[in-house]
């Protein structure tokens, strides 16, 4: 139930080409770039779209092709970018469609698209700029050449949804009837642009309906795991159960005789998969095959071994990163009241819908994929590498994605995977999907921690002291070795930054020390959506109304005393107050909880109305999230990426957690890996709070408020913190 308001060439290898991605994607763009393209832009009835730019192509009856790099998930960033297009173009927005980029097409055309990952909510905010001046560009160039058909000033001209009108002479002409001789001019210099003031917008900043809907609603949208090629083999593949083990032997034999069964393919050093001409005769003649695997000493590590390894580093006197002002020891040993608490969160699966799938097809020149994927460059460097076709040779064939969360981003092991085994297959397609169980079994997980947080308090109730430690693994460690430097890890502390920008802390403390304690396991680790800022949430948030309640005050105004230095964390949290009527009566029963955090750029808070009966059985009633990402650019969707944040987030606080036991993970299924179920839903009401002065994020910030302002709605309720998740595992009376 959704209620809105508004606030105040040659070969190269993955990693190298992923290197030279991410510098490049810092320079400039060839807007003016002429890029003969298929799809979309391709004659329809004959015809045929003009190119304005590498982000506009219109054809003869106005139709605007705007052209998008990012991959869309269901987060809504393919409209929310060719929104920002088509304000600047100051088209007719009935008028517009949009086309992917192939990641092939933008390496050959020396990445005029730019970017094409999509993940850590950058997807609109780190590419604005650019299709905003695109856009700008094509209509600086439309209007110019229907300026020189009248021989008129250009100023003396203006545009409307794509129709260009010269009001002294009451002429007037469509976008589709100058835009080849618009094509035909210089394009103007993107740096001298100036584009629009956001609050003058007029289709960017609407909540208009996506453009990505009628498809899946009417059942024709092809996403990867449905495609279907001629001549099309299928595989289901079984990597070694516990991480880091390897594949001994396995016996083909049999299984050679069995429906549809036409080779049995070991996949790298730790899987096997079976090809079939169905997935399911694939999938049975796996279960069916005697493999003996190598656990590699990991086959004895269990939920309690690694419990113990976390709770070691709580008190390890060498730290892995650290942020620090005061003597926050001292001030703590010093104080009149001292307050202390350990919280734990687990491991946790991203269970997308669509599991972990790839269709490829590889010959001696050519090597391709159809694969969802966050990162679509990430997945040619992958179908480069493992087919060893050169990766001008390549190219990968997007499609919406059947969620990603995070999980299709840069580890690419499913596109790596059905290369390996098309490999086996010359130019035959070779589609592989995972089971469910697999996906649940292999999956990059949410890192698992523990967080202790002691406080002093002065004899006014001040919080006059913090120390906060987490202890747990490194995604860093997992994917991203670089990012560790000097042996310290700061993206575990994601939330608590001291700078302004990414993920913040908003509150002043006079003495402050908060440290992480790399504790890595077997089991590897991945961003979850939200990453950090989903544990760092909950362990600072609960344990702030632990210490209000010691303090002997009212949760926000204890935090509200502490961000004065803080007005955007401020806004979002006194926004969130207001709609969410702190302070006021509530019906019998029922309790109020509140939490405020920052993260991907954008401030957001929540409160949270939750009873808790005789038994322990708790309603979420209500929630109020307020955000401030800054620029609102489909403010429909921002509601509907928060209501998803709390979906998400609340299922992981109810029931998420991924065991180990014997080395291996459980709860493979939706049965035993619960999720949030519609009736357990509450009313969700959003406040956008816009200070049109910078980009943050939107798809992952107020998932890091949702968990925590129920959690201490609980804690109002019952009198008893929560401290340790899922809450199926706790008893709350």
């Amino acid at each position: 139930m959704r209620k809105m308001t508004f606030g105040k060439g040659k070969h190269l290898s993955r990693r190298k080409f992923i290197v030279g991605s991410a510098a490049a994607a810092g320079g400039g763009l060839a807007l003016g770039m002429n890029v003969p393209f298929l799809g979309e832009a391709q004659a329809q009835n004959g015809a045929v779209a003009t190119e304005l730019n590498v982000w506009v192509a219109i054809r003869p009856d106005d139709t605007c092709i705007i052209r998008i790099a990012r991959s869309e998930m269901g987060q809504g960033t393919l409209t929310g970018l060719a929104q920002l297009v088509a304000e600047e173009l100051e088209c007719d927005w009935s008028k517009v469609r949009t086309e992917g980029i192939t990641p092939g097409r933008n390496l050959a055309n020396k990445r005029a698209w730019g970017d094409m990952s999509t993940g850590g909510s950058r997807g609109i905010r780190t590419s604005q700029d650019y299709v905003r001046r695109g856009g700008a560009a094509a209509r600086i160039m439309l209007l110019q050449a229907a300026a020189d058909q009248w021989k008129v000033p250009v100023a003396e001209v203006t545009v409307s949804k794509g129709v260009i009108a010269h009001a002294a002479s009451k002429r007037s002409i469509r976008y589709g009837k100058v835009a080849a001789a618009a094509a035909k001019l210089t394009p103007p210099d993107p740096k001298e642009i100036k584009l629009k003031d956001p609050k003058t917008w007029t289709i960017a900043g609407k909540g208009l309906k996506r453009l990505d809907t009628a498809d899946k609603l009417n059942g024709s949208k092809v996403f990867a795991i449905d495609v279907k090629l001629p001549d099309m083999l299928n595989a289901a593949i079984k990597d070694c159960p516990v991480f880091g083990g390897k594949v001994v032997s396995f016996d083909g034999s049999k299984v050679a005789g069995l429906p549809g069964v036409k080779k049995v393919v070991k996949v790298g050093d730790s899987a096997v998969a079976v090809v079939a001409d169905t997935w399911w005769h694939a999938k049975k003649a796996l279960d069916a095959l005697p493999v003996v695997w190598d656990e590699a000493g990991n086959g004895n590590v269990s939920n309690s071994s690694i419990a113990a390894q976390l709770k070691e580093g709580l008190t390890a006197t060498t730290t892995n990163g650290d942020r620090k002002n005061g003597d926050a020891l001292k001030a703590i040993n010093e104080a009149a009241k001292k307050v202390e608490a350990v919280y734990s969160t687990p491991f946790l699966s991203h269970a997308c819908m669509e599991v972990m799938n790839c269709t490829a097809r590889v010959s001696a020149d050519k090597a391709e994929c159809w694969v969802p994927t966050q990162n679509l460059e990430a997945s040619l460097a992958a179908l480069s590498e493992v087919s060893g076709v050169p990766i001008g040779k390549c190219e990968v064939h997007r499609h919406d994605l059947g969620g990603g969360f995070g999980r299709r981003g840069g580890t690419q092991d499913y596109t790596r995977q059905a290369t390996a085994i098309a490999k086996e297959f010359p130019g035959i397609p070779i589609k592989l999907i995972w089971s469910r169980e697999e996906d649940q079994a292999h999956d990059f997980f949410r890192p698992i921690s523990q967080c202790k947080l002691t406080a002093g308090l002065d004899a006014a109730g001040n919080l006059t002291g913090l120390h906060l430690r987490v202890s747990g693994q490194s995604i860093n460690a997992t994917l991203n070795p670089r990012g560790i430097v000097g042996g310290r890890d700061m993206r575990q502390l994601q939330g608590y930054y001291a700078e302004p920008g990414d993920a913040q802390l908003g509150y002043h403390v006079p003495n402050l020390l908060i440290e992480y304690v790399m504790r890595n396991t077997h089991v590897p680790v991945g961003p979850w959506r939200g990453v950090n800022t989903n544990q760092n949430g909950i362990y600072l948030e609960c344990f702030i109304d632990e210490v209000a309640k010691a303090a002997g005050k009212d949760p926000l105004e204890f935090r509200r005393a502490m961000m004065k230095d803080y007005p955007k964390h401020l806004g979002v949290l006194n926004a969130a107050a207001e709609k969410g009527n702190w302070g006021k009566p509530l019906p019998a029963g029922v309790h109020r909880g509140i939490a405020q955090f920052m993260g991907y750029g954008s401030y957001s808070a929540a409160t949270a109305e939750v009873s808790v009966s005789d038994k322990g059985v708790l309603k979420v009633h209500r929630m109020v999230l307020a955000l401030d990402c800054g620029h609102a650019v489909n403010p429909s969707q921002i509601a509907a990426q928060v209501e998803g944040s709390v979906a998400y987030g609340l299922s992981a606080m109810l029931y998420g957690e991924m065991n180990v036991e014997k080395g291996r993970m459980t709860n493979l299924n939706f049965d035993t890996y619960e999720l949030m179920r519609l009736a357990e839903f509450p009313k969700v009401e959003t406040v956008i709070v816009p200070t049109h002065d910078f980009w943050g994020g939107v798809g992952e910030p107020t998932i890091c408020v949702a968990a925590p302002a129920v959690m201490n709605a609980i804690f109002a309720a019952t009198g008893k913190p929560v401290r340790n998740l899922p809450l199926k595992n706790v008893k709350l009376v």
